[in-house]
C-alpha cells in the first residue's frame, strides 16, 4: 500500500517534466520568447530537480517518510497553482521551479522505499513499475498537453493537473504510514551551497550555447561552465572528506562499486537521448511536418503506452536472467531508432515516425529497469538513501544536459542554414537532423558500454568493502 501510494503520486508529478514540450510553439507566440528561452520551462524543471535531489539523501535519513511526502506534494500543488495563474514567462518559470522542488523529493522517496521494503529477488518487477513513473509519465505529458491545447489555453495544462495532485496528497495523508526511524544526521550547509552552482552552472552553460546561437546569450559562455566545474570539484572533494565520519550531504562511496558506476553511466546516456528526443520530436512534427498540437500528442502516445506495457515484463525477465541480455538489446534498439531519426525530412510519413518512436521507447524500457535495479541493488543498506539520491540526481542532470545539447545543436545548425538562404522549414529540418545525428553518435557509446554490464557480482561483497 505504501509503494502504491508513492507510485501514483510520483506518476502525477513526473507528468510535468515534459508537459510543456508540445506547448513550446504556443508559448513562444503567446509570451513572445525564442525557443532557447522557452526550453527553460523544461530544462529549468530538470535543473531544479538536479539541485534539490542531492539534499534528499539527508532528508530521507532525518525525517519520517510521511512528513517528506506531505511536504513534497504540498510544494508540487503550490507550484502547479502558481503556473496556472502565471501572467508571463518569469512567473511561469517560478511555478515550474516550485513544482520541481516537490517532484525532486517524491522520486528518491519511492526508490529508497522499494530498497527497504522489497526483497532483492523481486526488485526487478517493482522497478519495472518505477520505470513507468520515471519514463512513461514524461512520455504521456506531451499527449495530455496536446489534448488540452487543441481546445483550451495553455494554463489549463496546470488546472487539469492540480485537482489530481490534491487528491493524491489527500490519499497519502490518510493511507501513508511511517516505516522508517529518523536519525539526527548533520546538514552540511557548505555542501548545499556548493551543489547549486555546481549543477546549475554546468546546465546553464549548455543552455547558453543555444541562446548564443540565436544571439541571445546573456553572459559569456565560459563563466557558467567555469563556475559549475569549479563548484562541482569543490563539492566532490568536500563530500569525500565528510563521508569519512558520516557527515556527507551526498555520500559518494557508491561510486566505489564497479557495478554501480557502469549502470549509472548507461543511465546517463539513455536519459540524455530520451529527453533530447522528447524536446525535438514535437518541434519536428509541428514546425517541419506542420501538424497541430493534438496530432503531435497522439502520434507520441503509442510509444509511451508501449513503454508502460513492456516495463513490468522487463522487470520480471530481469529477475530471472539478470541485466546483460536486456541492456545490450535495449541499447541496440535505442541506437537504431536514433539513426533512423537522422533521416527525417519534410516528406517523412507520420506512420514511420510513430514506429521509430515506439522502437526508441522500447529500447529505453529494456535499459532503464535493469540498470536502476542493478545500480541500486549493488549497494549495502546504509547507502540506500545516498545511492537513490545519486542515481536520481545524475538522471535528471543528464536529462537537462541532453535537452540543452539537442536544442543547442539544432539552434546552431538552423541559424547557419537560414544564413545560407534556406527557408524557415528547410532550415529547421536541417537543424533537427543535426541534433539527431548528435544523439545517434552518443548512442554508439551506449552500445559499447552495454557490453560491460555483468549479470552477477559486485553486490554484497563489494558494497560492504566500500562501507569499510
Amino acid at each position: 500500500m505504501i509503494i502504491g501510494v508513492l507510485v501514483v503520486s510520483a506518476f502525477v508529478v513526473m507528468l510535468n517534466e515534459t508537459i510543456m514540450s508540445v506547448a513550446m510553439s504556443r508559448l513562444m507566440d503567446d509570451l513572445g520568447i525564442p525557443a532557447s528561452t522557452a526550453q527553460w520551462l523544461t530544462t529549468g524543471f530538470l535543473l531544479t530537480m538536479a539541485v534539490v535531489i542531492p539534499v534528499t539523501g539527508f532528508l530521507l535519513q532525518r525525517f519520517h517518510a510521511r512528513t517528506l511526502f506531505i511536504s513534497a506534494m504540498g510544494l508540487f500543488c503550490v507550484g502547479t497553482m502558481v503556473s496556472a495563474l502565471a501572467p508571463g514567462f518569469p512567473s511561469l518559470l517560478a511555478g515550474r521551479v516550485i513544482q520541481a522542488s516537490g517532484t525532486a523529493i517524491v522520486i528518491p522517496l519511492l526508490t529508497t522505499t522499494i530498497l527497504n521494503l522489497v526483497p532483492a529477488d523481486r526488485r526487478g518487477r517493482v522497478m519495472g513499475v518505477v520505470t513507468i513513473v520515471i519514463a512513461v509519465a514524461p512520455a504521456i505529458g506531451p499527449v495530455l498537453s496536446g489534448f488540452i491545447l487543441s481546445a483550451l489555453d495553455w494554463r489549463w495544462m496546470f488546472w487539469f493537473v492540480l485537482p489530481v495532485a490534491l487528491l493524491a496528497l489527500a490519499i497519502g495523508c490518510v493511507l501513508l504510514k511511517n516505516f522508517t526511524t529518523p536519525r539526527k544526521v548533520p546538514l552540511d550547509l557548505i555542501s548545499v551551497v556548493l551543489s547549486a552552482p555546481a549543477f546549475g552552472g554546468l546546465v546553464y552553460g549548455l543552455s547558453a550555447l543555444g541562446e548564443s546561437a540565436d544571439g541571445h546569450s546573456a553572459i559569456p559562455l565560459w563563466i557558467p561552465l567555469t563556475v559549475g566545474s569549479v563548484s562541482l570539484a569543490a563539492f566532490v572533494l568536500r563530500q569525500i572528506t565528510l563521508q569519512r565520519d558520516g557527515r556527507a550531504l551526498l555520500d559518494l562511496r557508491p561510486f566505489g562499486i564497479a557495478t554501480f558506476r557502469v549502470a549509472l553511466a548507461l543511465l546517463v546516456l539513455a536519459m540524455a537521448s530520451l529527453f533530447g528526443s522528447f524536446i525535438l520530436l514535437p518541434l519536428y512534427l509541428q514546425n517541419v511536418l506542420g501538424l497541430g498540437t493534438l496530432a503531435t500528442g497522439l502520434l507520441l502516445l503509442p510509444g509511451g503506452l508501449l513503454m508502460g506495457a513492456i516495463s513490468p515484463f522487463v522487470g520480471r525477465i530481469f529477475d530471472r536472467t539478470g541485466p546483460r541480455p536486456l541492456v545490450v538489446t535495449g541499447s541496440l534498439l535505442l541506437s537504431a531508432a536514433l539513426w533512423a531519426m537522422t533521416m527525417y525530412g519534410a516528406d517523412t510519413p507520420v506512420w514511420l515516425v510513430v514506429i521509430v518512436h515506439s522502437v526508441l521507447m522500447l529500447g529505453v524500457a529494456m535499459m532503464m529497469t535493469p540498470l536502476m535495479a542493478t545500480a541500486l541493488g549493488s549497494l549495502p543498506q546504509p547507502l540506500y538513501s545516498h545511492g537513490s539520491a545519486t542515481v536520481n540526481t545524475v538522471q535528471q542532470l543528464a536529462g537537462a544536459a541532453g535537452t540543452a545539447l539537442f536544442i543547442t545543436v539544432m539552434a546552431q545548425r538552423t541559424s547557419d542554414s537560414a544564413a545560407r538562404g534556406l527557408s524557415v522549414v528547410a532550415a529547421t529540418q536541417d537543424g533537427i537532423q543535426a541534433a539527431f545525428v548528435c544523439g545517434a553518435l552518443i548512442s554508439l557509446v551506449a552500445v559499447l558500454a552495454a557490453l560491460l554490464v555483468r549479470n552477477r557480482g559486485g553486490q554484497a561483497a563489494s558494497g560492504e568493502a566500500v562501507i569499510h
